[in-house]
Order: C-alpha cells, then sequence, then structure tokens
C-alpha cells in the first residue's frame, strides 16, 4: 500500500450531520493536513432503504460552511473514484465469493420467517435475542449445513440468499488503537454478519473493508460506536488483504449530552443545535435547527468542536484551522467522552466575533439585517457600526438589536424608563442641548460628549442623569454601544431629528 497519509471519511446519506460526524471529519481533516496527506469523502449508501433525498448534498454544503473541503469526493472527482459506494456494487461479490472459496464465509439460503423461528425457538432467559453464531449456524439452511450439490443447485435457480461471515468459535483478535492501546476480542462472542445481502448490495462490514483497501486509506478514524464491529473487519481484513495492509485505527469517544451520549433529543429538550446546519426532515417534515442558523461563526464551530475530546496540553482554548492543522495530534485526543456545554460553545463564539475584523463579519451581517427587513445602502456605515457594537453580540444574529438603529429609527421608544424622573429642568436641558448640537461644526464623538457635560453643569444636572434619556431618544430603549459613539454614527442631522421626535414624548 501507498506511504502516503489518506484519511475519508464515510457518512451514510440518512439525515443532518450531527455534532459528532463534523468532529470525525475535522480530525480526518487536521491529521491528513498536518501530515501533508489526503482526506476523502465517500457515501456509504448500500442500505438503499434508509436513503434520504437531499441528505448527500447537505453533507457537502455543511463541509463547505465549515470550511473542511475534501481532496476527493463524489463532488471534487480523484483517482480512487467511484466514491459512492451504490455505484461500486458491481466490485464486491467477488470479495464475498473469495472468502466462501477459502471457507471463512458461507452462503446462508434462510428465509425471514426461518430466520424470526430461530429466534423465537432458541431464546432463553440468558439470551433473550439469539444470534446467527457458531452456536446456531450448523442448526440452520446454508452451505455448511447443507451438500454441495444443494448449494450449486440453489445457487443456479437463483434463490434469494446472503453471504455470512464464518466467525472463529474460540480465537481472539486484537489491534493496536491510536487512542486506546491495544484492544482485544473473543471472536466466539460475534455474530455471522451478512456481508452480502440478496439484493447484491455489500453490507457496511465488507464494503469499509474492501473500499479502504483499494482506495489505499492509511488510518481509518471513527466513532467508539463502532468498536464492537472490529472483530469482523480485522478477520476480512486478515483474509482478503493480509493484516500488513490494513489502517491504523482510531476510535474517537462519544459526545455527551446532559444525559449521556448527545442526541437530537437533547437538543429540543435544552433549546441548542446538535446539527451543523439545519436540516429538515423530507419525511416529517420536522426541522431541526442549526448551529449555522443559531448564529455561529464556522470558526467558532470548528474551534469548539476541535476542544472536544482534544487539547494541545496548553490553556490556549482559541485555534483558528491553520493553528489547528499545526498542533493536532492523534495522541492527545482523549479516550474519555467529551461533555458538551453549550454556554462554552456560546463563550466560543463571542470570541470569535470580537477577534474577527469588521471586514470579515460584514456579509453575514448584511445577510442577516437583509433578513430582517433593514435595506443597507452604505456598507462603510455599516462596517462602522460592526466594529462599534461587535463586542456586544454573542451571537450574528445579536448584531440586528445591536445595529438595527443605526439604519430605521426607532418607531417606539421605553419612555417609561425616563418618565419617573423627568422634570422641567431636564426638558430645558435637552431644548438647549438641541440649539448648541445644531451649531456644532466639528460631529465627533469627543465634542459631542464635552458639549454634552458642559451643558449638563450649566443646568445644574449630573451627565449621568441625563445620558439614559438621550440614548432611549437614539435608539428606542435602555440598549447598545457608547450613547456619544450612536450620534457620531448617526450623524447631526438623523441625531437632531430624533432628540426632537422623541422630547415630547416624556412629558
Amino acid at each position: 500500500m501507498s506511504k502516503k497519509v489518506r484519511v475519508r471519511f464515510a457518512p451514510s446519506p440518512t439525515g443532518g450531520l450531527h455534532l459528532g460526524g463534523v468532529r470525525t471529519v475535522l480530525y480526518n481533516y487536521l491529521f491528513a493536513k498536518k501530515q501533508g496527506g489526503d482526506f476523502l469523502v465517500r457515501i456509504e449508501d448500500t442500505d438503499q432503504t434508509r436513503y434520504v433525498p437531499g441528505a448527500e448534498e447537505y453533507i457537502f454544503d455543511t463541509l463547505r460552511w465549515c470550511g473542511l473541503e475534501p481532496d476527493e469526493s463524489v463532488q471534487h472527482g480523484g483517482n480512487y473514484g467511484p466514491y459512492r459506494q451504490s455505484e461500486r456494487k458491481a466490485g464486491y461479490r467477488q470479495y464475498a465469493e473469495q472468502l466462501v472459496k477459502n471457507g471463512h464465509a458461507y452462503y446462508a439460503f434462510d428465509t425471514p420467517e426461518e430466520l424470526e423461528k430461530m429466534r423465537q425457538d432458541h431464546k432463553t432467559e440468558h439470551n433473550p435475542s439469539p444470534q446467527y453464531d457458531h452456536t446456531i449456524r450448523m442448526k440452520m439452511r446454508n452451505s455448511l449445513t447443507l451438500s454441495e450439490e444443494e448449494t450449486a443447485r440453489l445457487l443456479s435457480e437463483n434463490t434469494r440468499h446472503v453471504i455470512r461471515i464464518k466467525m472463529p468459535a474460540n480465537e481472539t483478535v486484537s489491534f493496536t488503537d491510536m487512542i486506546r492501546g491495544e484492544v482485544s476480542f473473543e471472536t466466539g462472542l460475534v455474530d455471522d454478519k451478512v456481508l452480502l445481502k440478496a439484493d447484491g448490495m455489500p453490507t457496511y462490514h465488507l464494503a469499509v473493508v474492501v473500499d479502504d483497501y483499494l482506495m489505499e486509506i492509511s488510518h481509518a478514524f471513527r466513532g467508539e460506536e463502532w468498536l464492537p464491529s472490529a472483530p469482523v473487519h480485522i478477520l476480512l481484513w486478515k483474509h482478503l488483504f493480509g493484516l500488513e495492509n490494513m489502517p491504523q485505527w482510531a476510535h474517537f469517544p462519544l459526545i455527551l449530552g446532559p444525559n449521556g451520549k448527545l442526541s437530537k433529543r437533547d437538543g429540543a429538550k435544552y433549546g441548542f443545535p446538535v446539527f451543523a446546519m439545519n436540516w429538515t426532515d423530507p419525511k416529517s417534515g420536522e426541522l431541526t435547527e442549526g448551529f449555522r442558523e443559531k448564529g455561529f461563526l464556522p470558526e467558532a464551530f470548528i474551534n469548539l468542536l476541535a476542544l472536544l475530546g482534544w487539547n494541545d496540553g496548553s490553556e490556549k482554548e482559541l485555534f483558528s484551522l491553520d493553528e489547528l492543522v499545526q498542533q493536532f495530534s492523534m495522541e492527545r485526543v482523549h479516550s474519555a467522552g467529551a461533555k458538551f456545554d453549550y454556554d462554552k460553545a456560546k463563550w466560543f463564539n463571542h470570541e470569535w466575533i470580537k477577534k474577527l475584523p469588521a471586514t470579515a463579519l460584514l456579509p453575514k451581517v448584511e445577510a442577516l439585517m437583509s433578513k430582517n427587513g433593514f435595506t443597507i445602502t452604505d456598507t462603510i456605515l455599516l462596517e462602522k457600526v460592526i466594529e462599534l457594537v461587535k463586542d456586544r453580540c454573542t451571537l450574528l444574529t445579536d448584531f440586528v438589536q445591536q445595529a438595527c438603529f443605526f439604519f430605521q429609527a426607532p418607531a417606539t421608544w421605553d419612555a417609561e424608563a425616563v418618565k419617573p424622573k423627568w422634570n422641567g429642568q431636564k426638558k430645558e436641558f435637552f431644548q438647549q442641548l438641541i440649539r448648541n448640537y445644531q451649531d456644532v461644526s466639528d460631529w465627533s464623538l469627543a465634542v459631542l460628549e464635552a458639549n454634552f457635560q458642559t451643558t449638563a453643569v450649566a443646568n445644574q444636572l449630573k451627565p449621568g442623569e441625563v445620558q439614559l434619556p438621550l440614548r432611549i431618544m437614539l435608539v428606542g430603549g435602555k440598549f447598545g454601544p457608547p450613547v456619544f459613539a450612536i450620534a457620531e454614527l448617526l450623524g447631526k442631522e438623523e441625531t437632531i431629528s430624533r432628540m426632537e421626535k422623541a422630547l415630547p414624548l416624556f412629558e
């Protein structure tokens, strides 16, 4: 096999891309890029009954948003295609037949009714779900119990059948996991998995081994839920291609929610997304909200995902994708599950909003403003506004409230926050301030603030007493950045217009 590092992400097009799936992509991507290798995406669509229209496109859209573009895939091409397993169907049977010929697999002709009868007949208190394994197979209708002639006849008549692996009764198989170290399995505890289905499609077990070999995959990384399948895959490697050609494996820990493995149900219950982007189930029409739509930056999303199960050994928490590539090592991936904390996720996003320049945020904020009914004709002003308010925004969606009043005068004012302490003295102050502001030629923050302070003192008022009414005049409520910075960006005409319009409301 090639010495070059080649890794793959192999999703099934059955739905949205969960946090754990994107983290698997990320660790594959980081490992490949650090080693100067290739990262490919292979669509594992051999189970046509679970295929969901639109899921494959969604997967690639998600990776594009995350900035994790594959080197090879259905969409990107490459020298090891096809990259969709259903298009490779014709090639799998020969490997299954080779296993049968060498005594490592067998034809099984059992009907669904016979399989159900087996499960009922062999059910015990200690074994409520009997498996098709070394204790059962000699009681079933397969090429191990039928004569060669009978088997040949059934095959010649195209009798419906599957090919199953023949798991040894008492062997120990082992491999060295890059995260967990030495892992061993007793083969007698594993059932005779189906390798080739009756429709000629391979199951995951056969397809993953054959494709990893043919695509020259050097390292295979997947979630720890696949560990129980490892003994089947090890034996397939041994019997088909030799263990020396097997990729190095690593099984990533689970991402945990409040009640164990993070689930879609957790997201619905606790109000946080578990998918990268919005996913609408085509069958039910049910929408599951994603991180992108919630207002997360891809930089923050990738950053928080990387640290769910890995760290570089320092106290550093903010990493760009390039920095992650430089720092990533499989040795520092944890073997224990990592708990997802939505408040921490929002912290990452807030830090990235503060970190990025306004020019980088502008297209996203402009799209959000437009979506919420604000037409932006002055992008230079928007850029200044973003710079002014970004420290106050945890999610991108916060920009709408924090920036909208720069582009549309308030329609309502929180006058009730002002009225209890309003009096004639304050009214006179604002009338005078309006006159003063009309005479200002240098409309800058420092001049506006100094004028305000001087006018307040002249009217025997503390500046703090009249700053809240000014804010409410300009933005409509008790929010927003420093009030004189708001006035500076609004400009002279708009600021005075808003003050004149709101002043009578405080009577």
